[in-house]
């Protein structure tokens, strides 16, 4: 546990008492457990040459069959046509883990009932092979369902989680009523036995949830996993065997187009408090603090991300299970702040982000845990390494073939101005921004300033920001002139994007991701972090610059998307 750090600015900052005390007595008196992997080091596989993909918000990428939500077949199709037609070889998703299993659906994927298994949201109800089983009166029931939901895909309108899944746990049910054949039968036994007590658990948790609330913390008492009904957890088991298969079949169709690399699932940092993983694996969380981040330049308040960490002394075994899980179906894994591998910015409860402290982790070993774990899979490993990380940490993870995570906003010479290409490292995946960040077009336009000022995220005044901002984007303009991306004067949105990825073509990175909703020509960021309901975090479509919806259909014409992935491979683009 660390009594004083280095903030963001270079900082000695000193942490208080009050703050030390908490984190001391949530710590407790724990004896580390064994290590679940021999202590040699285990390299992951890198691709053979650079390879790019598409970086997606899958919930916001709909097709004309999309029930309001994107899907597994909507993850195939994309991977399909990105991979055949513009030569891509992945395609990195946001967090697909388990929600609640009755709405209100949280928004957040990054705030799972269970890392482990998967959110039937993105299931696409026609492709389950019961389905075609069904009676013409029963079909026509599951079409009534899904059409409110199609119709509003081409609209303006929000993602709609609670009616999405509604809709779909209503067709869902219609479905499990028809009997397995032998064969499915013997595939979901088979399913069973491989995830054990994992499933049993996370089936008992969503039956007991469905009577007495998502959040644990709150039930009438503590009740043990027998007290679940059979009938309701089998159909939550039998849910993530569904989930299982589409997902299994979405990385099929990406290899089979020809990715190198294919589906790439991400892992967020933690679990919800009240959720499945908490409930069946309590002794591995710490109570009474929550996981963030410090102030950083961008989000200056500092970040409670409500998340209870894993105590360091139990931390081995749960992720090398998690590794196992979200690689299964998949050829990369992207681990969400991997510094947590290292140390963690803990909050005791009733204090504010800033009032945290770091916390030590073991991290020779969770590294080697996850490298073996990936290259167990044949997949590729990535660390989102962005913001605050002590620089020793980096070298740490390319030594375990993990990528780091470089983004052009965040990459800044010793003049604080941007870092020329030749001195990017090349063991990272390249972006040009997050979904924690606007778009390029808002960073153009200066409504990256204008949105975090409405929501009260700035610690100074609002003109100095956008004074500071116009200077630091005259700086990246300069830096594409220079390098004859962009003729001078200020360029349209649609142009500065393109150029910015034309520019990470230049850097030595290894993977560079195109975040899709960018190339499309959006100006609102996916997530703005310290903020709850002010902003409709995780429930924008993917839209144009317009605001209006861009779908699966569209994207093979649409001019931004190939503007962008034109500059990516070296090629002209056709008006």
């Amino acid at each position: 546990m660390a009594v004083r750090y280095h903030d963001w600015r270079g900082r000695d900052v000193e942490v208080s008492d009050e703050t030390l005390a908490a984190v001391l007595d949530a710590l407790g008196d724990v004896q580390p457990e064994s290590s679940p992997v021999p202590p040699s080091a285990v390299v992951a596989p890198c691709p053979p040459s650079r390879v790019w993909g598409f970086t997606v918000q899958l919930y916001s990428v709909r097709s004309r069959a999309s029930w309001g939500h994107g899907d597994f077949h909507d993850l195939a199709d994309l991977a399909a046509w990105s991979a055949g037609d513009l030569g891509a070889d992945f395609v990195l998703v946001n967090p697909l883990h388990a929600a609640e299993p009755l709405p209100p659906v949280s928004p957040s994927p990054y705030l799972a009932m269970s890392r482990h298994y998967l959110s039937p949201l993105y299931l696409r109800v026609e492709d389950i092979p019961e389905y075609a089983q069904l009676s013409g009166a029963d079909r026509a029931r599951i079409a009534e369902l899904a059409a409110p939901l199609r119709a509003a895909n081409s609209t303006a309108a929000l993602i709609d989680r609670d009616a999405v899944w509604a809709a779909k746990r209503a067709a869902l049910e219609i479905i499990s009523a028809v009997p397995l054949s032998a064969a499915r039968q013997g595939a979901f036994a088979s399913f069973r036995a491989r995830e054990g007590a994992a499933l049993a658990g996370w089936a008992a948790w969503c039956a007991l949830a469905e009577r007495h609330g998502p959040d644990w913390r709150t039930w009438p008492e503590p009740f043990p996993a027998a007290a679940a009904d059979p009938g309701v957890a089998q159909f939550h088991a039998w849910l993530q065997w569904l989930a299982a298969d589409q997902a299994a079949s979405a990385q099929a169709a990406a290899r089979n187009a020809g990715m190198s690399i294919g589906v790439v699932t991400d892992l967020a940092v933690g679990s919800h408090p009240g959720g499945a993983d908490t409930w069946t694996g309590a002794d591995v969380f710490v109570r009474g603090v929550s996981v963030g981040a410090p102030p950083d330049a961008f989000n200056q308040r500092g970040q409670d991300w409500t998340l209870p960490p894993w105590h360091p002394a139990r931390a081995a075994a749960p992720l090398a299970e998690l590794v196992a899980a979200t690689t299964r179906n998949a050829g990369g894994l992207r681990v969400d702040h991997v510094m947590s591998l290292s140390r963690l910015w803990w909050i005791p409860a009733g204090l504010a982000p800033d009032r945290g402290t770091y916390v030590r982790y073991d991290h020779e070993r969770l590294g080697a845990i996850l490298a073996a774990g990936a290259a167990a899979a044949g997949a590729v490993a990535i660390g989102e390494d962005l913001g605050t990380v002590e620089p020793w940490l980096r070298e740490y993870m390319a030594s375990c073939q993990v990528l780091g995570t470089s983004m052009l906003w965040f990459e800044r010479g010793g003049d604080g101005g941007p870092l020329p290409p030749g001195q990017w490292r090349s063991h990272c995946l390249a972006t040009v921004g997050t979904h924690d960040l606007p778009p390029a077009a808002a960073f153009l336009s200066g409504d990256q300033v204008r949105i975090r000022a409405e929501l009260g995220l700035l610690t100074r005044p609002e003109a100095e920001e956008r004074a500071a901002a116009a200077a630091d984007l005259d700086r990246f303009l300069s830096m594409l002139t220079g390098e004859g991306l962009l003729d001078s004067g200020k360029p349209a949105a649609a142009e500065f994007t393109a150029a910015l990825y034309a520019h990470l073509t230049r850097t030595p990175a290894m993977l560079i991701g195109v975040s899709l909703a960018e190339a499309a020509g959006e100006r609102r960021p996916q997530n703005m972090p310290g903020t709850v309901d002010q902003y409709p975090n995780w429930r924008i479509p993917l839209s144009d610059e317009s605001g209006q919806p861009v779908l699966l259909e569209d994207l093979p014409g649409h001019a931004g998307v190939r503007a962008v992935t034109s500059r990516i491979r070296g090629v002209e683009s056709t008006p």
